[in-house]
């Protein structure tokens, strides 16, 4: 295709080819996939114009429906490809609510402009010096007006002579750029040889793909993942993302794993296709270095399901191989040798992990009967501690209906397996969240850690205990280090967004808090808590926004409703937020609404009285939201009144 009718775009440091459907930066091909170099496309022909997203959503899945979710993370992609840091907005703008703009200055390029690829070498090849030497040879002087009055011999004795040089001096230039060509690329492949290869370090393990969509089973293919995480995760050799990071692409059927493996900050990512059919389980499996997109290993498995265990110790022993790494006898261990239960427990944690209540209700249900198929599962019990610790503070279910459960749960794991870090971490919580044990949260933090030191997900709960009781530069240390482990894990950054808030900092924290919005807006978590910075900074329609949208997100928690009641009772909406106490109040003749809630918006009314009555009933329920009065600063009126004294002394906080 002639460069006249080629669609080419520049801008920074890169080139567009929409025609040929390539993304150069400088001399080097960018990998993008099908969607993501579609979603540019969109974004660079409208320049600095803002976008919509619905109407990103219609150019770009014209013959399907698709959530916002699928959009979201082509953005996301395309940010990291491009270079740009989370929350920069270098190259795309998100308009919050609206849509995205393109910031850089856009040139289209004119038809003159040649790709990397089709740039011509200024000697001429054979072919083309064949046919100049025709064209000389065939043309007749006499037609050309400073040539009409040679003579015949000398036209046809030196033009001759010429074309005879033009030949030797063509021939002479093409052996020399052979000879050249050739001795370079002896060169290069013997320094590449014995060249030195760092080893790789960091590893990404991504979510198994189904090889045939309409029959996918998401909980196996997670599962897969999962497991392989751990066996390889569980040594010092290398750094592999946890479950927590990578889950983001497991409904991203259309992957460019070099590309994902940029944005998650690896060298390497094992991804795969997996397939069941009958009794018997397919896996292709392939480990990506993610700089250049080199397979370093690749093999298929064909195996029956009974053997998924010897399955999963074979993959992970031959990536170890490829890596150069040893596995010790840890990563080789099995929780379990029943198939039935190893798949209920994956079933257990596909669901609980998306902390919405009827989704964790049903993870609760896998975990009990992968409980009842193996009774010694330490696994299974400690998800199912984890499930349980949850809905209380993310669903507004009842503590006494599930804190002890997950209380006895946690410790039947540690009886089980006391080197099960998850199950250190489970116990820590509800002793934090429901004991008010501060002592004994702690120590079963530390014993994690000292079972499984790279733990995000321990350094994030051992962070919000420091920071409830006070301790913020510790927390904030912590939580850094959770983030370093785990750069895209959503609810880290929520939660370091509130321990900043908590900290007094509160930009700092509406600017995390954005940041982790920007990654998914979906995160419900991270709305929550900024509803609640917003408030702090007295910019209560900003507030009020995001409670919304945390109430949208996840229907089955009402905290985002108390923060609005208190929004606008401080924004001198006294009859309006007096509404939404009768909402709550109408609501919690049928289901539990949590005195913490009740409290916040009366404190928010000025009625001081009332805002302690419901704290002493939340005491009593022990509300497990109750561990935020230390540092919460919607509470800052009432720290020297003797009722809310009295009643941080008998939480031990005093």
């Amino acid at each position: 295709m002639s460069s006249a009718h080629k669609e080419l775009y520049e801008f920074d440091k890169f080139r567009l080819d929409v025609s040929e459907r390539i993304l150069w930066r400088e001399t080097e091909r960018m990998p993008l996939s099908e969607k993501a170099f579609d979603t540019l496309c969109a974004l660079v022909r409208r320049g600095n114009h803002l976008v919509g997203k619905d109407e990103l959503l219609a150019e770009i899945w014209a013959d399907a429906i698709v959530e916002e979710n699928n959009l979201d993370k082509n953005i996301s992609l395309l940010r990291q490809v491009l270079g740009e840091r989370a929350g920069e907005g270098k190259f795309i703008e998100t308009v919050r609510r609206h849509g995205f703009r393109f910031v850089p200055p856009v040139q289209i390029l004119s038809s003159e402009f040649q790709t990397p690829s089709s740039v011509e070498s200024e000697i001429e090849s054979p072919e083309l010096i064949k046919e100049s030497e025709s064209e000389t040879e065939h043309l007749d002087l006499r037609n050309i007006p400073e040539h009409r009055n040679i003579k015949p011999e000398t036209k046809n004795q030196k033009p001759k002579a010429k074309n005879r040089n033009r030949k030797i001096y063509a021939s002479a230039a093409l052996i020399l750029l052979i000879s050249f060509g050739a001795s370079f690329y002896l060169w290069r492949q013997s320094a590449t040889k014995n060249a030195f290869v760092a080893p790789i370090k960091t590893v990404a393990v991504l979510p198994f793909k189904p090889l045939v969509a309409e029959s996918r089973n998401e909980a196996l293919e997670m599962g897969m993942a999962d497991t392989l995480i751990s066996k390889l995760g569980g040594g010092e050799e290398i750094t592999v993302r946890p479950l927590s990071s990578v889950r983001r692409y497991a409904s991203a059927l259309e992957l460019d794993p070099s590309a994902a493996g940029r944005e998650l900050g690896v060298e390497a990512v094992l991804d795969g296709t997996i397939q069941t059919s009958g009794e018997r389980i397919r896996i292709s499996a392939q480990l990506i270095q993610t700089g250049d997109g080199k397979q370093l290993w690749a093999e298929r498995f064909d195996e029956k399901f009974t053997d998924i265990f010897a399955l999963q110790d074979s993959i992970s022993e031959r990536v170890a191989t490829a890596l150069k790494i040893r596995l010790g006898s840890a990563e080789k261990k099995h929780y379990t040798e029943n198939v039935e239960a190893y798949q209920l427990y994956m079933r257990g944690r596909f669901h609980s992990a998306k902390i919405i209540l009827p989704e964790t209700e049903k993870g609760i249900e896998y975990y009990n009967q992968a409980i009842a198929v193996d009774p010694n599962y330490a696994l299974a019990y400690a998800g199912l501690a984890d499930a349980y610790r949850s809905v209380s503070l993310t669903s507004d279910v009842p503590p006494w209906e599930t804190m002890p459960k997950g209380k006895a749960a946690a410790l039947r794991a540690i009886e089980l397996d006391e080197t099960l870090a998850e199950a250190c971490a489970a116990l820590g919580f509800i002793v934090f969240f429901y004991d008010w044990d501060w002592q004994a949260a702690e120590r079963n933090y530390r014993r994690g850690l000292e079972l499984d030191s790279d733990s995000a997900d321990l350094r994030q709960s051992y962070a919000h205990l420091l920071s409830n009781t006070g301790r913020h530069e510790q927390a904030l240390f912590e939580i850094k280090l959770s983030r370093e482990l785990e750069p895209l894990n959503l609810r880290t950054g929520a939660l370091e967004g509130q321990f900043l808030l908590h900290a007094g900092q509160t930009d700092a924290a509406i600017d995390r808090l954005n940041k982790t919005i920007d990654l998914d807006p979906n995160f419900w978590l991270a709305h929550l808590f900024a509803a609640s910075a917003y408030i702090e900074k007295g910019m209560y329609e900003a507030a009020a926004r995001e409670g919304n949208d945390a109430k949208r997100l996840s229907p089955s928690q009402n905290w985002s409703i108390a923060f609005a009641g208190y929004a606008l009772a401080k924004a001198g909406k006294p009859s309006e937020a007096r509404a939404v106490l009768d909402e709550l109040l109408l609501l919690s003749e049928t289901r539990y609404v949590p005195p913490y809630h009740f409290a916040l918006i009366y404190n928010g009314l000025g009625e001081s009285d009332k805002a302690l009555d419901y704290l002493e009933k939340g005491f009593a329920e022990k509300d497990v939201r109750m561990v935020f009065l230390n540092v919460e600063p919607k509470w800052n009126n009432l720290r020297r009144e003797p009722r809310f004294v009295e009643l941080m002394r008998r939480m031990n906080f005093e």
